[in-house]
């Protein structure tokens, strides 16, 4: 087919925000190419037989500079029904490209392809208002490109030396393919699935954190970015290095890659959830685990929850647990929670904040109410002071990547990007969510904030919820739990405290030596320790949680147990936390269990049994943290799809258990490297077991574990800068001095 072309057409438009998302009149390049057979026009020289180029362009000029799009995708659309309704064309490409979209790129833009019949159709679905008709292979045929042009970063790249010690420039241009569906344009736009402010964001940080020495695998990478993080379906990815031949304007590469290349499978419209770029929907599941999804509740929801009046963690839980109840919602994660200082109204108590992600069949208007009735069931006075204190707040954040505001509901939140006790919480579970209309991720809004003036007078802090009714701030200090063990064959204590009496007495005084926590075990888990039965193990510590429950309403207690039955007992007797040293691996039942306590739970590290551990110390690259965190990982995420609150996990490295001397000390120097930043167990709190262990007697040739107190808190003082939380010990006393001085040295 012949083409009758007009390039780089400048029109001035209000087309969304600028590069400092202001919504003023920019500048626009627009490129037409009309399919169009001239070969009347070519033999006749007549204008009659074909399409004026002028005509097309002062049609489409007038219609530009007199329309206000919110995207470059809803403008194309546009002109190219300008183009075949007004101007008579067949067929027409257009290309928008805004070249101050972005501060680091020369333009950003969208390129369609559309025919009469796709604007035909596209008339028809609108006017009979059809969203959810099948549509043959035909109608869905087309691809539309989104493109950012010439993106310029710095980056470590190339093999020579020098190239290792300095950044260079590095020009990315960026085409994600789209298939082009009818159903999603009867309202004349695209999708604002793929928004090419919050992909550059996410390439440009990625980028300029990279020292790969070859171009090829640095497009690659990217590609891989885009289509796993950004979710695109394909993407065309161009690297060229300014740089890198003299007599060269630049050299690089250019790859095309989509899902089937890198292994990952097409999203399915059963499982979808919101896109951490977007707001769209995709397969992931919870932190990157499928988890089984109820067909019918096909919306993804992110919701805010809140307390501020009576005992706040019971409020929350009470509120999420009327959530399950319906089986119109099921809950997919939940974050971390917060305790923060209020805004608004600064005279009222603080809150205990949370984020939660759900599954709905209900319409946005239907779930507010649900809300609403939940929030009075549980007290809340509506008639009360704006902003001030309630026993509970449900606000929807997101609906999908839905934008809409009437009378009763705004959507996205309206307040959602000046609140940090919203937005922090809400990274814990969609952190590469692009929140619609605001051209951010929910990180980027984070960090933006974290600029603002507000920020500094505003605190807040991640806590887990005990059972006894204590608030523990993680930011705050490090707390200690003092070892209790009930039994006749552990490694440093057996028998000290076999009775019932000596146990209950030796809690007390843990208690006033500074323990914060109790931690009763029934089985020796040491190397080489033999099981005994489920019976024996109930019979040695439900009665001590009893006499200790007796004796002390507030201390919190926790049961070092691997057996579902034993945990269920425990709680039920007065025990706060689920210690699990097998990390929920032993026994099939501990995670509806942990989930159904409500109880804070401790996940460990480790590897076969007490019998067969000290045999399976060898490890992938003798790389220790990076098993401990693929493990746990795991671990947490089906703790999480059980039902366990993301704020009620603590994760434990496993000192001793599989891991050999020089294992142990890895761990204790890689800690932060366990729950960094974007790895599996990022944010999550670590409690670690030094005490007394077998790794610092080899270090100290000590084979006596009384003998191990001073390398004790050598260890702990480590643990401390490492980041610990909670650190399980025997000589608590002593301890606690050594923890009282490193948390000077090591904490903010």
């Amino acid at each position: 087919m012949d083409k009758i072309i007009v390039r780089k057409l400048n029109v001035r438009n209000i087309i969304g925000v600028d590069s400092w998302e202001r919504s003023k009149r920019q500048p626009l390049n627009i490129d037409l190419t009309v399919h169009q057979d001239i070969n009347s026009s070519g033999e006749s020289d007549l204008l009659s037989h074909t399409i004026s180029y002028g005509t097309v362009a002062k049609a489409v000029q007038a219609f530009s500079e007199k329309t206000s799009y919110r995207s470059v995708e809803a403008l194309a659309s546009g002109i190219a029904r300008i183009c075949v309704q007004e101007c008579g064309a067949e067929c027409v490409t257009v290309r928008v490209e805004k070249p101050r979209a972005l501060l680091h790129a020369a333009c950003a833009g969208v390129e369609i392809t559309r025919s009469r019949r796709d604007i035909e159709l596209m008339e028809s679905l609108k006017a009979s208002g059809a969203r959810r008709q099948s549509l043959s292979a035909e109608d869905i045929a087309g691809e539309d490109q989104i493109f950012i042009q010439d993106l310029t970063l710095n980056t470590i790249i190339g093999v020579n030396p020098w190239e290792r010690e300095e950044r260079q420039r590095v020009i990315l241009t960026l085409v994600i393919h789209l298939q082009f569906n009818p159903l999603l344009l009867i309202e004349d736009h695209v999708p604002k699935v793929h928004n090419y402010r919050t992909i550059t964001r996410t390439v440009s940080q990625y980028v300029e954190q990279t020292d790969y020495k070859t171009v090829e695998a640095l497009a690659t990478s990217v590609a891989k970015l885009m289509i796993e993080q950004c979710h695109v379906p394909k993407v065309t990815i161009r690297v060229e290095k300014p740089s890198a031949i003299v007599f060269a304007a630049a050299a690089g590469v250019e790859i095309t890659r989509d899902r089937a290349f890198f292994g990952l499978k097409e999203p399915s419209s059963g499982s979808q959830e919101v896109s951490p770029t977007s707001g769209g929907p995709t397969s992931r599941g919870t932190r990157g685990l499928d988890v089984h999804q109820d067909s019918r509740l096909s919306h993804t929801v992110l919701l805010a929850i809140g307390s501020n009046l009576g005992n706040r963690a019971q409020n929350i839980e009470g509120a999420l647990c009327r959530l399950e109840g319906s089986p119109a919602i099921q809950i997919v994660d939940t974050s971390f929670l917060y305790e923060t200082t209020p805004m608004y109204v600064a005279d009222q108590p603080n809150f205990l904040n949370a984020a939660v992600k759900v599954r709905t069949s209900l319409e946005p208007e239907a779930l507010l109410g649900f809300l609403k009735g939940i929030e009075s069931e549980m007290g809340r006075d509506f008639d009360g002071q704006r902003f001030g204190p309630r026993p509970i707040d449900l606000d929807i954040l997101c609906y999908d990547y839905l934008e809409m505001s009437n009378e009763t509901l705004t959507i996205p939140h309206p307040r959602i990007k000046e609140r940090e006790f919203v937005l922090r919480p809400l990274c814990d579970i969609a952190p590469d969510m692009e929140i619609p209309g605001l051209f951010r991720t929910a990180s980027q809004l984070l960090a933006l904030l974290g600029h603002s003036e507000q920020a500094a007078d505003h605190h807040i802090h991640k806590v887990i919820p005990l059972g006894s009714g204590q608030i523990w701030n993680w930011s705050k200090r490090t707390y200690i739990m003092g070892i209790l063990n009930v039994t006749p064959d552990s490694f440093s204590d057996g028998g000290e405290h076999f009775s019932i009496d000596a146990a209950t007495e030796y809690a007390l005084t843990m208690v006033n030596d500074g323990a914060d926590i109790i931690d009763i075990g029934g089985m020796s888990t040491r190397p080489n320790a033999d099981e005994i039965t489920e019976e024996e193990e109930l019979k040695r510590v439900i009665p001590v949680i009893e006499a200790i429950r007796k004796r002390n309403q507030t201390i919190p207690i926790s049961v070092d147990t691997y057996r579902a039955s034993v945990a269920k007992a425990a709680v039920e007797a007065g025990a706060d936390l689920i210690n699990d040293v097998t990390g929920a691996s032993s026994d099939p039942a501990m995670l509806t269990t942990m989930a159904n306590s409500k109880a804070p739970v401790c996940l460990m590290h480790m590897r076969g049994t007490p019998k067969t551990m000290t045999k399976l110390t060898n490890y992938e690259n003798d790389d220790v943290i990076q098993e401990i965190r693929r493990v746990l990982g795991t671990t947490v995420s089906k703790a999480v799809a059980k039902g366990v609150r993301r704020w009620n996990i603590i994760v434990d490295p496993g000192i001793g258990f599989a891991k050999n001397a020089d294992q142990n000390f890895d761990i204790l120097r890689g800690l932060r490297d366990m729950v960094k930043p974007k790895s599996e167990l990022a944010g999550f709190p670590t409690l670690v077991g030094p005490s007394r262990k077998g790794f610092l007697g080899h270090a100290l040739k000590a084979d006596d574990p009384k003998n191990r107190v001073w390398g004790t808190a050598a260890a702990c003082s480590a643990a401390v800068a490492g980041g610990a939380n909670v650190l399980r010990v025997h000589d608590v006393k002593e301890m606690k001095d050594v923890i009282v001085i490193a948390d000077r040295c090591f904490r903010k």
